[in-house]
């Protein structure tokens, strides 16, 4: 950023400007006050003004213009002002904000110093600024980007209740299904770029296939790239076993997908491939749809940013994506390149991760019989739908369900009924859930399958679920894949126990 100078006694100005450049500080002389302000309207990183060129119409010009500027502006002068005017002008620039008054003779040493603090200075409130920025455009994205999907699932809510003869009844359901799937991952994905970008996501790493997630991967996409006429193919496979979180695996690829897919047009095609290379294994995400512009392939992974920006774009996305994909790579000791010949000439995304599969114990002896009893549930949650609903589908999987709706009463049911498996919810009433957890733990024991089902999805909040005594940790909302996998643990567990 460019040091202006307004020094306007004999060669003062130039002299100040050759000994900034001597300090590889770019600076420039102004001839005059007007010239000053427009300068500093163009954009610049402090000024240097003596006293003589600043007159009371200068002062006034100055703060003026510096009103002006942005909230996160605070534009950087250095005043230069005999011994006996210094105290003066201390006190009646202080309406310009950011001043520092040096009174001469001057040291270079004195000089050099307070320009560099002024322009680290405006280096970070630019910093700032564009921080705002980007926080202002992600809202306004966040909030597009929440309506729709909730502004699909009213109406379709609306027009299911209103419709007597129910004719489109599973069209307004599968909809409604849709959006709310589209919501829940919106909102997973503001959960996961939170912990992420400050280092509290811990990977749970296992021997992963990586062919066999890439195949999952893809048909998980091929309804979607049918209904925009796009062809998804793998190509090439590797048969590389990497120690990974298959979770976060997932993610990576899936979010891959979903952008090729998205950004490609009609009849275009999708190629996913592995490959391996001494101890690497590489994931290939190409597309044939818009490219990516020369000066946007370096900020693709950067936070918010996106191919194109504007609300009235066809597709959605909040711009964390990519984030997502380049911090959860690097979490796994890899990284991530994105290669594009430009705009109308496709992309292709290459994850880099190292090979090698982790130690594992031996497998321990077969599980016996399952008894034919069904699982016994207690379900602990103060929202009533909630309650409702989630009570129904453990009963349409065969549970004996007894409900509670706050945490007093539901501590009171679990230790009474001594059910198989309690689901109960943290933000509680009377007790929270960690309290309702540690007082099963303390009357009943490992007895009952405890399961925490919150809206919290930090680490920390896993973290003091398993310290309360949960077995284990789900964040709302709860689908069918995960009740089964509730269930089923619950009955393997209640199955290992003596009859």
């Amino acid at each position: 950023m460019r040091t202006l100078v307004l020094a306007p006694r004999g060669r003062d100005g130039e002299l100040a400007v050759q000994l900034l450049a001597r300090h590889d500080i770019d600076a420039s002389a102004c001839a005059n006050g007007a010239e000053l302000l427009a300068r500093i309207a163009d954009g610049a990183g402090c000024a240097i003004v003596t006293e003589e060129a600043l007159g009371p119409t200068v002062q006034h010009q100055l703060a003026h213009e510096l009103e002006g500027q942005p909230a996160w502006s605070d534009f950087p002068l250095i005043l230069l002002a005999s011994s006996q005017a210094a105290h003066h002008l201390q006190r009646t620039a202080s309406a310009l904000g950011n001043v520092t008054v040096i009174e001469r003779p001057i040291a270079p040493d004195t000089l050099i110093t307070a320009v560099r603090a002024a322009l680290r200075g405006r280096c970070r409130q630019y910093e700032a600024g564009l921080a705002i920025q980007q926080r202002d455009q992600f809202l306004a994205m966040l909030g597009h980007e929440l309506r729709t999907p909730l502004g699909a699932i009213v109406l379709a809510t609306e027009l299911a209740r209103n419709d007597g003869g129910r004719s489109q009844l599973e069209e307004r359901l599968a909809l409604i299904a849709r959006q709310s799937k589209l919501l829940a991952r919106l909102v997973d994905d503001l959960l996961d770029v939170a912990r992420v970008t400050t280092g509290k996501i811990v990977l749970r790493r296992e021997a992963v296939d990586v062919d066999a997630t890439i195949a999952a991967c893809v048909e998980a996409h091929e309804e979607r790239a049918r209904a925009r006429s796009v062809a998804l193919q793998v190509v090439d496979r590797s048969g590389a076993t990497i120690d990974a979180d298959p979770v976060r695996l997932e993610q990576v690829i899936n979010n891959l997908l979903s952008n090729a897919v998205k950004y490609s047009p009609a009849g275009g095609c999708v190629q996913v491939s592995s490959s391996q290379r001494d101890a690497w294994c590489q994931i290939r995400v190409r597309d044939d749809g818009i490219g990516i512009a020369p000066e946007m392939q370096g900020r693709v992974f950067d936070l918010f940013a996106q191919v194109d920006g504007s609300l009235s774009r066809a597709d959605g996305g909040m711009g964390i994506g990519l984030t997502l994909v380049d911090r959860l790579v690097r979490l796994h000791g890899g990284w991530v390149t994105v290669d594009s010949a430009g705009l109308g000439h496709g992309s292709e995304f290459i994850v880099t991760l190292p090979l090698g599969s982790p130690d594992h114990a031996q497998e321990g002896p077969p599980e016996p019989a399952r008894r034919p009893s069904n699982v016994r549930v207690a379900l602990v949650e103060d929202n009533d739908d909630l309650r409702d609903l989630t009570a129904s589908l453990l009963e349409a999987h065969g549970c004996a369900v007894v409900v509670a709706a706050d945490g007093a009463a539901g501590a009171e049911l679990i230790v009474g009924a001594r059910p198989d498996l309690a689901l109960v919810d943290i933000g509680l009433p009377e007790l929270d859930g960690f309290q309702v957890a540690r007082h099963v733990r303390e009357h009943v024991g490992a007895d009952v399958v405890l399961v925490a089902i919150t809206g919290y999805g930090r680490e920390q909040d896993r973290e003091h679920a398993a310290q309360a005594g949960f077995d284990a940790f789900f964040t709302k909302p709860l689908g069918i894949d995960s009740v089964r996998e509730i269930l089923s643990s619950a009955r393997r567990r209640r199955d290992r126990s003596p009859a």
